[in-house]
């Protein structure tokens, strides 16, 4: 009976599905990745150094396929997410520690969003900015906790077409092509601190520990949403399908989300570089800076695409934090749960929002905020990948679907590249 029950589920899981419903869980990663602060990271980097950086996002993109499709295949082979398992394998105060340093990070990063999301709609229809904070953190939390979960992803599916806006910038401002395409082959870097840093600070903005948590977890919520799917280590007849899925949904959404990240860059050159503009802080600066250079259509887009891609990395960042910390705790934890049924998890959203939302309302300098931030996901980063990349080659957690060679492969090469940047943040730190 067991074998003809994992025989019906492996006909309800392979049934043909259009490439809207095959993109989830990778795709909302990847879109999530260029959040408003990443944008400012973006931003930086093409009005400091022109060209220069482009190619880090072609050298980034196999590496975050790699990782986030390892941080996929735990969650959908285990049915835990990297919490989840991190809690059965390690012991319980490296976990918590983990878990706080996450916590932090993810909720100073949420507070930059929302405080540029603000910004963005006051430049373009003028108010009270700290009114806005509080308006998209409410609406934030109101979604996650009270929308349907099969819903709610399907709004966060679309919200991704928000990233779109940068590709139509850039398709209308004067870009040398010919000379992209030989810096991004062959790039011209510069050796000195200023230059370091920022590549240091692309790659931890690309390949960053919230999404590991996030993907690994939206996994889980797959199969308990989806009709017949079950942890492939209970059927595993299911996972050339499966896996066939998590692979072209990660890689698409990196791809989306690198491309969008190198049309930034781009269109700060063009324009913010071209014109002598070589400082810029956050996203809303960039967005300012574009108007009277590029104009104000241009303005405008920009500034509205930084509203729309926030809308989307502030569920991802709370969720994310609660998903660690209900699963470390062990918690009913899952956005496919009643309230009632995971109470605390949803406690947890809303309180990283509005922890978020109030860092606004302080003295706090959000550059320096999103500074540390990226110092705690660089002490992060890399303990994590070590030890997921640990759990997926592991029988005791993954079955017959430990991680094949070249995956593991780029895994290793993923965490090492991680493991120098994190080496670089800290040696060009107070330069």
């Amino acid at each position: 009976m067991a074998e003809i029950k994992a025989g019906q589920d492996a006909e309800l899981d392979v049934r043909p599905r259009n490439l809207l419903q095959v993109l989830g869980p990778g795709l909302i990663t990847g879109a999530s990745d260029d959040d408003p602060s990443g944008i400012a990271t973006y931003s930086q980097a093409g009005a400091q150094f022109g060209y220069d950086t482009a190619w880090l996002l072609l050298f980034s993109w196999p590496l975050m396929c790699a990782i986030q499709e390892i941080s996929a295949r735990i969650g959908r082979v285990s049915g835990r997410g990297i919490a989840g398992n991190l809690a059965l394998h390690y012991p319980r105060p490296v976990l918590l520690g983990i878990v706080s340093l996450l916590m932090v990070a993810n909720t100073i990063n949420l507070g930059a969003d929302l405080g540029a999301m603000a910004a963005a709609l006051k430049l373009v229809v003028g108010g009270p900015q700290l009114l806005y904070v509080a308006l998209f953190g409410v609406l934030s939390a109101l979604l996650q906790v009270f929308v349907k979960y099969a819903r709610y992803v399907f709004f966060l599916k679309w919200l991704t077409l928000a990233l779109f806006a940068y590709v139509g910038v850039a398709l209308v401002v004067p870009i040398p092509w010919p000379t992209v395409a030989v810096r991004l082959v062959s790039p011209h870097i510069t050796w000195n601190a200023d230059y370091l840093t920022l590549v240091v600070a692309v790659l931890g903005t690309t390949i960053s520990p919230y999404l590991f948590f996030w993907q690994a977890e939206e996994e889980v919520e797959e199969v308990k949403e989806r009709d017949g799917a079950k942890p492939l280590k209970r059927a595993p007849r299911q996972a050339e399908p499966e896996f066939r899925r998590i692979r072209i949904d990660t890689y698409i959404g990196m791809a989306l989300s690198n491309i969008v990240a190198l049309f930034i860059i781009l269109t700060c050159a063009a324009t913010l570089a071209a014109h002598g503009v070589k400082d810029i802080q956050t996203s809303a600066q960039a967005a300012e800076a574009l108007r009277p250079i590029a104009g104000p259509a241009v303005f405008v887009v920009f500034a509205l695409g930084i509203v729309g891609t926030g809308l989307l990395a502030v569920p991802v960042l709370a969720g994310s934090a609660a998903y660690a910390l209900g699963e470390a705790l062990g918690w009913h934890v899952g956005l496919a749960r009643r309230f009632e049924r995971a109470r605390e998890f949803y406690l947890t959203i809303g309180a990283a929002v509005v922890v978020g939302a109030v860092l606004n309302f302080t003295p706090i300098d959000p550059i320096k905020a999103l500074f540390w931030s990226a110092v705690i996901n660089g002490i992060v980063a890399v303990p994590v990948m070590v030890m997921m990349m640990l759990l997926a080659s592991r029988p005791k957690v993954m079955g017959r679907f430990i991680l094949p060679w070249p995956l593991k492969a780029v895994g290793w090469v993923s965490t090492a590249a991680m493991a120098a940047a994190a080496g670089g943040m800290f040696a060009t730190m107070g330069r």
